[in-house]
């Protein structure tokens, strides 16, 4: 069209300067040629044959062909021109002409072009559509995926069946050994019509988490209990919980990822919308979150838990959150704007001491203590876990175990290493294996175990000997005091030492007790040239030995024998009055792990003492020559 129209204005340019009636009619051929190719010939024949100017157009007379051309371009109804008025009304016409002609080209170019978009557009949606009906179709599969599928698939054909301490792990509440106080007190907490927060205390491997599992257990079971079958028990390590101070990630609170930078799903990122994720508190809603090693958790965690207890429902902050956003689905408003349910039971489990964690949450929660197992909860232990295994085992393996742990899970773990020992070196099926003492043996050998209860010595009576009781966390232990006493070589001017790692306490005690023996006895101290000896060294400190010290000293100035089979605690003012200690549930087990027959504490420490307490006896003295008497008696 483009080409057309240059080539009539060169014919139109090639007969302009001719004036004559020729020329005109040259020039009209060519406009009424280019008047038919702008407006098409059918169009062209329609309006001429519309407007009757069939016979204008194709006679002689020059005037009547410009008129009708006026009409079919101008649309003008008049007169035709004079003759001298004709060269301007086709100079006229062929500007209105050639501008028709230009305004086609245009057209034409943009309509080629939106041709070309549409068709681009209309390939491109076409694609998308059959993607779409694929992807309907066929799913979210390809080779790859359908192979890694098929990969994972044959993964979980493949198992190795139950761990064995999975089988050996307690499945009901009597199977934990030695913690009947503590079990008793979490389940009444626990399956109450109102069941209260609880932190347990304890040492290691005593069966605090598998007490907390099976204490709800128990409550499911019980009518007036507000957990159902449907409540769930939801456990994490305290270890692994820290604040995210960008908030990006929180398992234990929930956390919000916005649709820009966190990654939230892509249509909800799309639209612009942030995207909450609940955590660990709103699934243990209707039951019990269990938080192992709950003193090891950040202290801002800890205060946000401690929120969450109080409202019980955990609240979601977007600055990316838009309540005017119709986009948002019913589920993310209800999150924002109402928060996400968290009411349950929280049951922390900690090996610190109480002081040691947070006073608000001790505030909050009821506090059970679970005690130190003895040999013989651990000979109970592997003899119920031998059951379970259902092997055979030699007489005195379990008491060769409960020498070197006061742990249950270290004790389980040491019959498992014996039994795969034996199992390899007898060749034989699983429920044939006879589990030895030199296989018990060789399990501690391998892992460098060292006895856990010493061996004190304890037959007979000996001079300027003392068992004292310590304790170390929740664990307590029979510390060795020994004295030894020579005349001065100048009466008044004897010394006086002790280790110099035994603790500034453990040396204040000594002086005390030289204090009390001139003052129950008359006996000078500084005639005597004494040395104390921690055995040990470091490992004792506080006031709690002077006691001890005190019957280590007489026993060595005046010769006397102690006996061994009793440990003794409390501390000695210089007034010779026991004061109370610290920690005497945990030293009466440490005797008994050492197999004392006796301990003497001070008179006020007896209402700690259990009432169910069995196996030891325990003497409360309110003086030091209540002590002395008991520890110097045949």
């Amino acid at each position: 069209m483009e080409d057309n129209a240059k080539r009539y204005i060169a014919k139109l340019d090639d007969v302009k300067h001719k004036p004559d009636k020729k020329m005109l009619e040259r020039q009209l051929a060519v406009l009424e040629e280019m008047l038919q190719d702008g407006m098409g010939s059918k169009a062209y024949n329609e309006k001429v044959k519309d407007l009757d100017l069939e016979g204008f157009l194709k006679g002689d007379d020059v005037t009547l062909k410009i008129y009708a051309l006026q009409r079919l371009v101008l649309d003008r109804d008049q007169e035709p021109p004079r003759p001298e008025e004709c060269l301007a009304v086709v100079k006229e016409l062929r500007t209105a002409i050639i501008d028709m002609l230009a305004q086609r080209v245009v057209k034409e170019k943009i309509n080629k072009e939106l041709r070309e978009r549409i068709q681009q557009r209309q390939d491109q949606y076409m694609e998308e559509l059959k993607l779409a009906i694929l992807k309907k179709h066929s799913g979210p599969e390809n080779p790859t995926t359908l192979k890694k599928y098929a990969r994972l698939q044959k993964l979980e054909r493949r198992s190795l069946g139950k761990s064995i301490m999975e089988i050996l792990r307690p499945s009901s509440i009597d199977e934990i050994v030695g913690q009947q106080r503590a079990i008793k007190a979490l389940v009444a907490k626990i399956s109450s019509p109102y069941p209260q927060h609880v932190l347990l205390y304890g040492p290691p491997g005593v069966g605090k988490t598998s007490a907390a599992r099976l204490a709800l257990k128990v409550a499911q079971s019980k009518e007036y209990s507000p957990f159902t079958e449907d409540s769930n028990f939801i456990e994490v390590d305290g270890t692994t919980l820290r604040w995210d101070t960008r908030e990006i990630a929180n398992p234990l609170l929930g956390s919000v990822h916005d649709p820009i930078y966190q990654g939230s799903s892509r249509d909800l990122a799309e639209r612009g919308v942030p995207e909450p994720k609940i955590g660990l508190v709103t699934q243990a809603h209707g039951g019990i979150l269990f938080i192992d090693e709950i003193g090891e958790m950040d202290p801002v965690l800890q205060n946000k838990l401690l929120k969450v207890l109080e409202d019980k429902r955990i609240t979601f902050e977007s600055i990316y959150y838009d309540a005017c956003n119709k986009d948002i689905p019913l589920y993310i408003r209800k999150l924002f704007e109402e928060g996400a349910p968290a009411d349950f039971i929280l049951i922390g489990a900690t090996t610190r001491q109480p002081e040691s964690i947070n006073p608000a949450f001790r505030s909050r929660c009821t506090e059970v203590f679970f005690e130190p197992l003895t040999p013989a909860d651990i000979v109970i232990i592997i003899n119920n876990a031998v059951n379970k295994l259902g092997v055979r085992m030699e007489k005195g393996c379990a008491e060769i175990i409960s020498q070197y742990t006061i742990e249950g899970r270290k004790a389980v773990n040491i019959l498992a290493d014996a039994y795969n020992i034996a199992i390899a070196s007898q060749d034989c099926a699983p429920d044939k294996v006879y589990i030895s003492c030199n296989d018990i043996y060789t399990v501690i050998q391998n892992s460098r175990l060292t006895p856990y209860v010493r061996n004190t010595g304890k037959s007979g009576a000996r001079v300027g000997r003392v068992l004292a009781l310590g304790v170390a966390g929740y664990v307590g232990s029979i510390l060795e005091i020994e004295a030894i006493a020579f005349t001065a070589l100048r009466k008044g001017e004897g010394t006086i030492r002790i280790n110099d790692t035994a603790g500034s306490m453990t040396k204040d005690s000594v002086f005390n007790a030289a204090a009390v023996i001139r003052k129950i006895s008359g006996e000078m101290v500084s005639d005597y040239d004494v040395h104390v000896n921690c055995i040990g060294g470091g490992r004792v400190d506080g006031p709690s030995a002077g006691v001890a010290i005190l019957a280590a000293l007489v026993s060595a100035i005046k010769q006397k024998p102690v006996r061994q089979d009793i440990a003794v605690t409390g501390e000695i003012s210089i007034q010779g009055e026991v004061k109370p200690v610290g920690g005497i549930i945990e030293k009466i087990y440490g005797a008994k792990q050492n197999d004392m027959s006796a301990v003497i504490i001070p008179a006020r420490n007896l209402k700690e003492v259990p009432s169910d307490l069995s196996g030891i006896k325990v003497y409360g003295v309110e003086r030091a020559e209540e002590a002395l008497e008991i520890l110097f008696s045949e």
